[in-house]
Parts: structure tokens; C-alpha cells; sequence
């Protein structure tokens, strides 16, 4: 069993952006990308968190990728695919949305995302 590891760097956002595929749904925008070429990173899930400025003050865009991170770590061990890079992004929606609903709409994001791969 393999472990969640955080994307930091700004270019490994940029490679899931351009090169993965993305979900939307109500409270949140996951961007998926599979990599081959790290033998090192196989068996872990990557996965990165952001907010736009769009979703309010420091606190709120900060509660958003708190509630993000709690989700993804209930969840991406379950139904994620190890060996992908997921970017979690924060809507407006998020800040207020019920936790039972995000979780809803991780688990809809990753499965589609599961299904296309």
C-alpha cells in the first residue's frame, strides 16, 4: 500500500494542468494526470491543493484548502489510482458546502476520472 505525497513545485501544477484531465463539480475541480516516467513515485498517490484569490480573504481561501486536504486524505487511499498526480482546486462553493456534499463530489470526480483512464 502506497502513501499521499504533496505536490509543492509550481511546473508539476502546470504538467497536471496541461497535460491531465479535469472533472468539475459543484464544490471543487479535480485535474488528473498519470505518470509513467517516475519509477520512484509508483506506488504513492501525488496530490496538490490551490485556491484562486476569486474565493475571498486569506482565511477563507486557507479553510478551503484545509477542507480540501481532509477530504482527499479520507478518500484518495480508497479511490484514487496510484501512480497519478491529482490538483485539487477550491471553489466559491467550497467554502460553504456541507463536508458530506464535498466528499460527495470527490468521490463523483475521482470515479469519472477512474473511468476515463
Amino acid at each position: 500500500m502506497g502513501s499521499l505525497v504533496r505536490l509543492k513545485k509550481r511546473r508539476e501544477f502546470i504538467k497536471v494542468a496541461e497535460q491531465g484531465q479535469k472533472y468539475v463539480t459543484s464544490g471543487l475541480i479535480l485535474q488528473a494526470l498519470f505518470r509513467s516516467e517516475d519509477a520512484q513515485f509508483q506506488n504513492v498517490i501525488r496530490v496538490g491543493f490551490t485556491t484562486s484569490r476569486k474565493i475571498g480573504n486569506a482565511v477563507k481561501r486557507n479553510r478551503v484548502r484545509r477542507r480540501l486536504r481532509e477530504a482527499a486524505r479520507l478518500l484518495l487511499p480508497q479511490y484514487g489510482i496510484f501512480g497519478m498526480d491529482y490538483v485539487l482546486i477550491g471553489r466559491a462553493r467550497t467554502v460553504d458546502l456541507p463536508f458530506t456534499q464535498l466528499i460527495e463530489n470527490l468521490k463523483e470526480a475521482l470515479n469519472k476520472i477512474k473511468e476515463a483512464s
